[in-house]
């Protein structure tokens, strides 16, 4: 069971959350709850709304409706600098790493808005720790080194943060199937260690391995919900995955 802080209330709730780009609804009416300690995986097909969940979490873009609390407060307006330091790490699809500073370097930026100098060589330590190949690469610039690796180093990156709620975009997009067990190992750890994430990934064998619970989205709506072990055997998260693009 994940440790939950509170388990009167989620460190993350999402309440009939809509979002439109232009004349396309791209969520419906979305709501889930995380609470500290949880991983939640998002499912579905590409453009099922799970990277656009993500992005309004983290206020990249504003929901046109509904209402997202982090621990007990309001973000729907607030700023994506603001959100950061509330304590939601947003890890993209794509890495975008900065591929012409070291990985060292790119670490550091992660901890842009911490003030703690002593805490932040500790987590660069403990990154190099939990990633060994981050600390073989410690010197190179991030664009040196392959797309599975340049993965790591982005959700290195994002920790640094020392978030409360990682959100993981597709982390092995585009990644090599022995670096993408490699990546759910790290994930694993970090559960262990108590870390909240919520997890867009493709491959649902994985993320089910990973997560508590799960939620599946079809064109912009949670068709079904339920624990990892539940949906790992339920024929209806396969049909919602033959859905198409939303």
């Amino acid at each position: 069971m994940p440790n939950r802080v509170d388990a009167a209330m989620p460190l993350l709730a999402i309440e009939n959350v809509a979002v439109n780009y232009g004349a396309v609804r791209a969520l419906k009416g979305v709501s889930l709850e995380l609470f500290s300690g949880e991983v939640i995986a998002l499912l579905g097909t590409n453009g099922a709304g799970k990277s656009t969940l993500l992005r309004a979490i983290s206020g990249l873009i504003r929901p046109s409706g509904g209402g997202i609390r982090f621990a007990g407060k309001a973000i729907n307006l607030a700023p994506p600098l603001e959100i950061v330091r509330l304590g939601i790490a947003h890890c993209p699809e794509g890495r975008r790493v900065f591929g012409g500073l070291t990985v060292a370097d790119n670490l550091r930026l992660g901890a842009a808005t911490r003030k703690d100098s002593a805490g932040i060589r500790h987590d660069q330590e403990r990154m190099a720790e939990l990633f060994p190949i981050l600390r073989q690469r410690w010197r190179q610039t991030a664009n040196t080194m392959s797309g599975g690796e340049q993965q790591l180093l982005a959700l290195a990156r994002a920790l640094m943060s020392s978030p409360r709620l990682l959100l993981l975009d597709e982390p092995t997009l585009g990644v090599a199937p022995l670096l993408s067990r490699e990546i759910f190992k790290s994930l694993a750890a970090l559960k262990r260690q108590g870390t909240t994430m919520l997890v867009v990934e493709q491959n649902m064998a994985l993320a089910l391995d990973l997560a508590d619970r799960a939620y599946v989205l079809r064109t912009g709506e949670v068709v079904l919900s339920g624990s990892a072990g539940e949906l790992r055997n339920d024929d209806r998260v396969a049909q919602a995955y033959l859905g198409g693009r939303g």
